[in-house]
Formats: C-alpha cells, structure tokens, sequence
C-alpha cells in the first residue's frame, strides 16, 4: 500500500507544481493566499506530503482552478495503474 500512496504523492505533486507554473503566480503569493506554509507547500511539490482534502480544495482555489480538474488529471494518469483495495 505504501508504494501505491507513494505514487499517488509523486503525481500529486507532480500536477501542483505544473498548474502553479501555468499561473505565473509566485509560491509566496499563493501561499498568502490561501494561508499555508511555504514549507508545506514545498513538501507538496515535492510529493513528500499526502494533503489533506480541505488544504487540497485551498491549493486549488490559490490556482484559479477547480480541484475537480486536479483530480480528473490525476484519475486519467493513474486509470489503470493502481488500485488501493486489493482483489
């Protein structure tokens, strides 16, 4: 299951990082935004933190984007490729 998360994180951080770039917004400048650590958000890109729901709806709306867009990127990469439930 660890793997699994592991992918899940690096993905993850993977589409944060590449809609920040797309904003042309600073890290500093979302960060303020939506009130979270430039620390966290740090560990975010670099897939060694697992967000909690509420702080990923917040990241979204730092990036002008809807979380459900992040998450349909995310289910179309991953279609296939892992299951967290083990048949």
């Amino acid at each position: 299951m660890q793997d699994k998360k592991e992918v899940l994180k690096k993905i993850l951080s993977e589409k944060i990082k590449k809609y920040r770039k797309s904003s042309n917004k600073s890290i500093s400048l979302i960060c303020n935004e939506i009130d979270l650590s430039k620390s966290i958000w740090s560990d975010l890109e670099k897939g060694i933190k697992d967000p909690q729901f509420s702080t990923l709806w917040r990241i979204a709306e730092g990036l002008n984007i809807p979380l459900s867009e992040i998450i349909i990127e995310i289910e179309h990469e991953l279609k296939g490729k892992i299951n967290f439930i083990e048949n």
